[in-house]
């Protein structure tokens, strides 16, 4: 039997592609950065994908596009956006996108899918974030489903970068089974491994000037910070034998402030966009479109592909899988 998912706030496809690698088929994807759809679409031609606004989509139009009925989803996944959240911006509990939440669990009541999978940064169980983080857990518990929430770093599930994010897994109570996570892998994916033969690709000119001047003083695993006291110069160099560093959306160019971003272990300029797919694990052939800054962008806000896809796998085999048989007004469907 074929499993099925739905993504919200999809971006360029990371969540997408776990869960293909995982044997998932995806009935609808919607974003509604311009960008992050184009890119979608190129690299998922098979999967219908809405430009949309989430708090403008209906439960009952999604059911009625994908054909199906409420309760027959498998796995509704969404990350709604965590600038809000985020220790690497403002961290403002007023951030109206740390609301874009609601509309998500709206669709969970509305399309009532077996399961669901709600992904956000570290920063929401941190300092004066941990209101916002125990108001939505009684949200997403008042919808009848059985959650937990894990904070998960993506470099014990094949990832070759050390990225913390909480991973909320919910599950219908009427399966009868608790949410659970896959086990963490013991071997950690170093940066020289990551980029062994990694091809030529986009990037931007190496550093010059006062920038390169100042680079040319961070060591590895060292931060610009370092140097230059403030958050201007953030720019922050990897070392061949660590998993890289957390990628974030904004790297900086001004060359006011020097920038941030992350920076070859040897060499004084940002990662090449081939590089930085192989941190997120994205395949070679997966295609960005855009200039510099808008690709490093995508892949800074994608979930790593190869972190949900342990996700998805655990889903398969630990939840679905045992819940085949559900029980419906007190009888068994056939299987």
């Amino acid at each position: 039997m074929e499993l099925t998912v739905i993504s919200i706030f999809a971006g360029a496809g990371g969540s997408s592609l776990g869960y293909k690698q995982a044997g998932f088929k995806e009935l609808l994807a919607i974003e509604w950065d311009k960008n992050a759809v184009e890119t979608f679409k190129l690299n998922f031609p098979e999967v219908p994908v809405w430009q949309r606004d989430i708090r403008e989509v209906k439960a009952d139009e999604i059911l009625e596009f994908c054909k199906i009925k409420k309760g027959e989803l498998d796995v509704l996944d969404g990350s709604p956006p965590c600038q809000g959240f985020s220790t690497a911006g403002k961290r403002q509990v007023s951030d109206e996108r740390n609301d874009l939440f609601l509309p998500y669990a709206n669709l969970i009541r509305g399309l009532q899918p077996k399961i669901f999978v709600m992904e956000n940064v570290s920063g929401l169980i941190k300092g004066k974030m941990k209101g916002k983080f125990i108001e939505i857990m009684i949200i997403l518990k008042s919808l009848d489903y059985q959650v937990k929430c894990k904070l998960m770093n993506a470099k014990y599930y094949q990832v070759p970068q050390s990225r913390e994010r909480l991973i909320w897994i919910g599950v219908r109570k009427d399966l009868g089974i608790k949410p659970s996570y896959s086990e963490p892998s013991k071997k950690i994916i170093m940066i020289r491994e990551a980029f062994k033969n990694c091809p030529d690709g986009l990037k931007q000119e190496d550093f010059t000037g006062k920038r390169l001047e100042l680079s040319k003083k961070i060591r590895r695993w060292g931060c610009g910070s370092d140097i230059v006291t403030g958050y201007s110069f953030n720019l922050k160099r990897l070392d061949w034998n660590k998993p890289s560093r957390t990628i974030i959306k904004q790297i900086g160019k001004s060359d006011s402030n020097y920038g941030g971003g992350l920076i070859h272990p040897d060499k004084n300029r940002h990662l090449t966009i081939p590089e930085l797919k192989r941190i997120a694990t994205f395949p070679d052939t997966f295609h960005f479109i855009g200039k510099f800054e808008e690709q490093w962008a995508r892949i800074g806000n994608s979930v790593p592909p190869k972190m949900m896809e342990a996700i998805a796998r655990n889903i398969k085999d630990k939840i679905l899988d045992p819940s085949l048989k559900i029980l419906k007004n007190g009888k068994e469907l056939p299987t």
